[in-house]
């Protein structure tokens, strides 16, 4: 039980950083940081908006307009950290 424990918050660790990488890349996309006509950078920009597009979309659609402000990878985070402590503090300890 420890072993699907320890997955679980590593698959937890791992969306944490690609919701980062999404972020960071939406504004180094939005300023015109990166080029948008690479084929590299287009694939990189596309998996990440697949990966992370379903769990924000929700979180979106329940937020109001903040003009053009979105906290939505933010609010994705904080339930994430919640999720991971709430495993590693309840269920865990509960399971040993």
């Amino acid at each position: 039980m420890i072993a699907l424990i320890q997955t679980i918050i590593l698959a937890l660790d791992i969306y944490w950083w690609l919701i980062i990488l999404s972020a960071i890349f939406s504004w180094l996309y939005a300023f015109n940081v990166v080029n948008p006509r690479n084929q590299f950078v287009g694939t990189i920009g596309s998996f990440l908006y697949k990966v992370t597009e379903p769990a924000l979309r929700p979180i979106r659609r329940l937020l109001p307009d903040l003009g053009g402000i979105d906290i939505s990878p933010i609010i994705l985070l904080l339930l994430i950290f919640f999720l991971r402590q709430f495993i590693l503090t309840t269920v865990a300890p509960a399971l040993i």
